[in-house]
């Protein structure tokens, strides 16, 4: 013989079932915005690139295919400098695709800026002394002499 429901029973089955249902959503809830913060947080932590403090003496040099506008700079050792660089030239130049490179080996400084753009790095100058600049990207590399400069670290 069949069992017989009575429509109580009935009743708190569903009662049952929609505080289950309820409990789901909220579970679920939780679980979206766990996975949205925690994506939100990862993307965040892999795109995100502060600003580094810049130094107070910004020097700004702007290269293109003719050279460095400036061809000697002259720098207190100690102190912190950043160095500013501004290609003048467009990724049209078959030399370097517009591309310049202000390095100097010695105090381990490579910027590179792209075409029509600006690219910086800081550093601090330990010792004293006469130390090359170049662009070894286009227009003859180092061996040109508008493509090379003198950093004079004083003391």
């Amino acid at each position: 013989m069949p069992e017989t429901i009575t429509r109580k029973d009935r009743m708190n089955r569903k009662l049952m079932r929609q505080r289950q249902q309820q409990k789901n959503k909220i579970i679920f809830t939780g679980v979206v915005i766990t996975v949205l913060g925690l994506a939100g947080f990862l993307l965040f932590k892999a795109f995100y690139k502060p600003a580094l403090p810049m130094a107070e003496n910004v020097i700004d040099v702007s290269a293109d295919m003719a050279g460095f506008d400036k061809k000697e700079i002259r720098v207190k050792v100690g102190e912190p400098i950043t160095i500013r660089l501004r290609s003048l030239d467009t990724s049209g130049h078959t030399d370097g695709g517009g591309q310049h490179q202000w390095a100097v080996e010695e105090l381990d400084v490579d910027i590179i800026a792209q075409p029509k753009g600006t690219a910086m790095a800081t550093f601090t100058p330990t010792e004293p002394g006469e130390y090359t600049f170049y662009c070894d990207i286009c227009c003859g590399g180092r061996a040109n002499p508008t493509m090379n400069g003198k950093l004079i670290v004083e003391g």
